[in-house]
């Protein structure tokens, strides 16, 4: 009955069955795993903006620890070669030896007495082998 009878009758259909009043919902939370599936299935796989930057961050710290090592070691590097350089030089009897690229070696004899001196434009010091002196390498 619509509009006074009972409070617990249901409408009826034309053809006589009882439709039911709240129709049967699904529990919110089967709900809410359904669409977000159907969600997931419709996003592409991709990192979010956050996480790019986060790597970027990272990689960012990362170089400026990486950086100033790598130049400090390419510093000595040149400060032993310079060295190298001018041990090899003051022990060669050949008039043609060669030093190693960009380093410049200046022998000077006086007498009996001979020395080499080294240097190289990237290195953060320059090298003095003497005969005359002891210890004969000097590497202020």
């Amino acid at each position: 009955m619509i509009g006074g009878g009972d409070a617990g009758a249901s409408l009826a259909s034309p053809s006589g069955r009882p439709f039911p009043v709240d129709p049967p919902l699904a529990p919110p939370l089967l709900l809410g795993a359904r669409m977000r599936t159907r969600l997931a299935r419709n996003r592409r796989a991709a990192f979010t903006l956050i996480e790019l930057l986060v790597v970027i961050a990272i990689i960012g710290v990362l170089a400026a620890i990486a950086i100033p090592q790598f130049l400090s070691r390419q510093g000595k590097a040149y400060d032993a070669r310079v060295t190298t350089d001018a041990r090899n030089a003051a022990a060669a009897d050949l008039p043609g030896m060669s030093v190693s690229t960009g380093v410049t070696c200046t022998a000077t004899a006086a007498g009996a007495a001979f020395s080499v001196q080294t240097s190289h434009p990237s290195a953060s010091r320059s090298c003095t082998w003497s005969s005359a002196s002891s210890p004969s390498l000097s590497c202020p």
